[in-house]
């Protein structure tokens, strides 16, 4: 049986449903042109700002037996950068573009999108309302009245499809508070679960020290720790938001994983920890797995089990 892991969404076409999340082999166009040549569905890029930024100081990652811990602190080349690799991405490989935004002020990524809006690129942008990693910012998606408020901004400056990418929630009263604001905006297209749980922290108990720098050692939890938090953002938003798309993240270190994203409801799947550590043939082997996963249970395309887990 021939297995068939295209998708199509939002208008764009892709030729698997895995890619790069945000943060991971992207922040450099050599790193961008690598992942456009890999087997990933698509691409994204290093969440930009305004200015280009060093990020924190090292030791910012460190793996763990399970995932890794970071506090990378958004680091980048400005979004000037990020703009100018979109101006010349070949979109006619069959690899779609996203951008994704993280201003360190609202102003910040008004601006970034405004001019995104002017380019009037084929890219879709990624709002990241869920960076736990920057000293003295807090994460927009947990205010959800700030959040409404620079949706409100956004809505008014870009006019086309676009995406968030949210924390994780743990509680079903947030998935509906969250879900309520973003069911408002119908251009909003997509909704990217998870980011990292923010502000874990692991000690290294020969050493007594915790294991990355900043922040005193808090940082953001990914890997296979995340991968049930992960699921149950997916699976709650798709149920809440049966209109939109979501955008599995975390914990995907095989096709087992990915398959589980969809079964929740994910569109498309998003490869980070696994990426940074595996380099960028992680896409072949997973995407390899997932098929073979489908070919066994009798599932010739991702629509015939996308949505559909059920509670014994």
């Amino acid at each position: 049986m021939e297995i068939d892991l295209s998708v199509s969404w939002l208008g764009l076409s892709m030729a698997s449903p895995l890619f790069n999340a945000s943060g991971v082999m992207c922040r450099h166009a050599d790193e961008l042109d690598r992942l456009a040549a890999s087997c990933a569905g698509a691409v994204i890029t290093k969440s930009c700002t305004l200015e280009p930024r060093a990020g924190n100081p090292e030791p910012r990652y460190a793996a763990l037996p399970f995932g890794s811990i970071n506090s990378m602190g958004l680091p980048n080349e400005g979004f000037r950068y990020y703009l100018d690799y979109a101006r010349r991405y070949d979109y006619g490989r069959g690899k779609p573009l996203f951008v994704s935004v993280s201003g360190m002020s609202a102003d910040e990524t008004l601006t970034i999108l405004g001019e995104l809006a002017r380019l009037d690129l084929p890219c879709l942008p990624e709002v990241n309302l869920s960076c736990p990693n920057v000293p003295g910012k807090p994460q927009t998606g947990y205010d959800f009245a700030a959040s409404a408020a620079l949706l409100d901004a956004i809505v008014r400056i870009y006019p086309k499809t676009f995406g968030v990418k949210l924390p994780p929630y743990f509680d079903p009263v947030h998935f509906d508070m969250m879900a309520d604001v973003l069911r408002a905006y119908p251009t909003l297209g997509f909704v990217t679960c998870i980011n990292s749980i923010g502000n874990a922290l692991v000690v290294d108990v020969e050493r007594e020290l915790a294991l990355i720098r900043p922040k005193d050692g808090l940082g953001g939890l990914g890997g296979s720790y995340v991968l049930p938090t992960a699921l149950a953002n997916v699976r709650e938003f798709a149920r809440r938001l049966p209109d939109r798309h979501v955008v599995g993240c975390g914990g995907v270190t095989s096709g087992a994983e990915a398959f589980m994203h969809i079964l929740c409801g994910a569109t498309v799947v998003q490869i980070g920890t696994c990426l940074y550590e595996e380099g960028p043939g992680a896409f072949e082997r997973i995407a390899a797995e997932l098929s073979a996963l489908m070919r066994s249970k009798g599932y010739r395309t991702l629509d015939a089990f996308r949505g559909r887990l059920g509670t014994p």
